[in-house]
């Protein structure tokens, strides 16, 4: 299998604010902290494997703004190929982050460049049929990252889809195409319209995404961890590894990629479980999305620590 991965998705600059607490309607609060990060679904996952080592080509497009330049750098920097990727006239997609005491956000998107696409370009598509895994999320138009999976799925490339990014239910054609769909436990509960509160509920509403093609189903449990529930029917879990949680924007997407570059490397489901719980936490431990993606070194510290 080839060693490279493709992330088809979004990148968003990120506009941070920090708040003691969430303002009420109609009321002014004040706020410290103000920055301007790269983030996105899409393009924090390819950074995110980048940083641990695999070959990533991204898949996406930015706009012609002032944020444009900032975006790609910070892609280029961790060795992220771009050659694929393109800008589209108009502004770059964004993301509006309200962030808590404690590292819980509050996230509003708007799509900019991500909700722009005229179709999959001709070098797009040649980097699909090339890889070794395909990874989507939701920040881009569900008839792109469905396009996009019957590419791999003709050349035998295997698909897995963040379900993050987007409220709506998944087509019925695009989860058959899927090898592992992750989603978090409520998307899991909106996806399926189960609930999904206790580890025996999230095992049924998975196995609902199965009866519909995905063969198999990654779920992210936040403070309980993960589950992974196999094609086989067999069920994973794997708890969090103790530390100082600052910021949780982007662990999800932090933790599905190290799974994927786990996956990729041959390693066993347990294992690849336990090093994405490893990279995740390295990733709540800092400000920022992006930029808290971890280098593969301080992952290995706290797998052997």
């Amino acid at each position: 299998m080839p060693s490279i991965l493709a992330v088809l998705g979004s990148v968003n600059a990120d506009l941070y604010v920090e708040v003691d607490r969430l303002p009420l309607p109609g009321e002014t609060i004040p706020g410290s902290g103000a920055a301007i990060r790269p983030g996105g679904k899409g393009a924090n996952q390819a950074v995110a494997a980048a940083r641990l080592g695999q070959a990533t080509h991204f898949l996406g497009q930015w706009g012609d703004d002032t944020h444009a330049g900032m975006l790609k750098d910070a892609l280029a920097s961790s060795k992220v190929d771009l050659s694929a990727a393109q800008g589209v006239p108009g502004p770059s997609g964004q993301a509006f982050i309200v962030l808590q005491k404690g590292g819980e956000n509050s996230i509003i998107i708007v799509g900019g460049a991500n909700q722009a696409w005229s179709g999959i370009s001709e070098g797009m598509q040649a980097a699909i049929k090339s890889v070794g895994t395909l990874l989507l999320q939701r920040e881009v138009p569900e008839s792109v990252n469905l396009a996009a999976a019957k590419i791999a799925s003709a050349a035998r490339v295997p698909v897995i889809l963040d379900a993050g990014g987007a409220m709506g239910p998944l087509p019925k054609e695009l989860l058959s195409q899927l090898a592992v769909l992750s989603p978090n436990e409520t998307e899991l509960a909106r996806l399926t319209n189960l609930p999904t509160e206790t580890e025996a509920q999230v095992y049924t509403a998975a196995l609902a995404l199965q009866k519909q093609g995905v063969k198999e189903v990654l779920v992210k449990l936040g403070k309980r961890g993960a589950l992974l529930i196999r094609e086989n029917g067999q069920t994973l879990t794997q708890g969090i590894f103790p530390i100082q949680v600052v910021d949780t924007t982007g662990a999800g997407d932090c933790f599905t990629a190290a799974f994927v570059v786990a996956r990729m490397e041959g390693r066993r489901a347990e294992e690849c479980l336990r090093f994405a719980a490893a990279a995740a936490s390295v990733c709540v431990s800092r400000l920022g999305a992006m930029p808290s993606m971890p280098q593969r070194a301080e992952v290995e510290r706290i797998l052997v620590s």
